[in-house]
């Protein structure tokens, strides 16, 4: 009778025992791996809904190599299915980047085919300052970017400091994140 009254008590909504939300494994992760994060000092978060855990942005603000003194923001959504399989990312800066598109899909190996449940968001964290100083033009999403700097490092150079400042490279043009 004592179990009766207390399922009882959970479903009228008992203010301690029944109104609890049940937190998902991956809301339960996502929240460790943010106590866990241990920040660059050229990176910050925003976490634009402090309730929403699984939606923020990652702010990059390179201080060497061709993106110095550049500000790149990053969209985080991460899934149900975190950690086993990796949150989404895109970047909503537009940049001149043989490794980011002009629709901000970033190429991170780790973003997709090598992920693993075993790494976290200080992982992707490190990747994508990684991409900042030393692009990869071997696994290019920005070809054109890619055979810049595979034939001609100094253009590639002009070319980011360019984009960065407001400009057109080719037909596109890029908005200033100089910050």
């Amino acid at each position: 009778m004592i179990k009766l009254f207390s399922l009882k008590q959970k479903k009228d909504g008992d203010p301690i025992k029944g109104t609890q939300k049940k937190s998902s494994a991956a809301q339960l992760r996502i929240q460790k791996d943010i106590n866990d994060l241990s920040l660059p000092k050229t990176c910050n978060t925003d976490f634009p809904d402090p309730d929403d855990l699984l939606t923020f942005k990652l702010i990059i603000c390179p201080d060497e190599g061709f993106y110095k003194q550049g500000r790149f923001v990053f969209n985080f959504k991460v899934g149900p299915n975190y950690p086993h399989e990796p949150p989404k990312v895109k970047c909503e800066t537009a940049v001149y980047h043989p490794n980011i598109d002009l629709q901000g899909n970033v190429c991170l190996n780790i973003l997709r085919e090598d992920w693993k449940p075993v790494l976290s968001i200080n992982s992707i964290v490190y990747g994508l300052t990684h991409l900042f100083l030393e692009p990869n033009a071997e696994d290019p999403l920005n070809k054109e970017a890619a055979n810049v700097l595979s034939t001609n490092r100094r253009l590639f150079e002009q070319n980011v400091a360019k984009a960065m400042r407001g400009s057109y490279i080719g037909g596109t043009y890029f908005e200033s994140c100089l910050k």
